[in-house]
């Protein structure tokens, strides 16, 4: 997943949606729309409520995002993304050839 250096009003929904949650760090679809809206006024319609929400569960779902429920709500993250691995390769273990 690709996410955007800046808030770009022309970008997809989709980008903007990933842009303000990254900003954001952790947040609920709401939280994620509420940033959109300090950045573009009006965006936050229903359709994009609707969309940023089936989105981040779609996201989350197929393993794109990371997330926890708190008090019944679903917060979303991109920790997946942006913090690198804790493990390491042992090169013994490598099949013949991919050392």
């Amino acid at each position: 997943m690709h996410v955007p250096a800046h808030y770009d009003v022309a970008d997809s929904l989709q980008n903007k949606m990933i842009f303000a949650l990254a900003e954001i760090g952790d947040g609920t679809a709401e939280d994620v729309l509420a940033e959109m809206e300090k950045r573009e006024q009006g965006i936050a319609d229903k359709q994009t409520r609707a969309f940023v929400a089936a989105t981040l569960a779609s996201l989350f779902e197929y393993g794109h995002l990371t997330g926890s429920a708190h008090s019944g709500q679903m917060h979303y993250n991109l920790n997946k993304i942006t913090k690198a691995n804790d493990g390491g390769t042992d090169p013994e273990l490598l099949a013949p050839g991919l050392d």
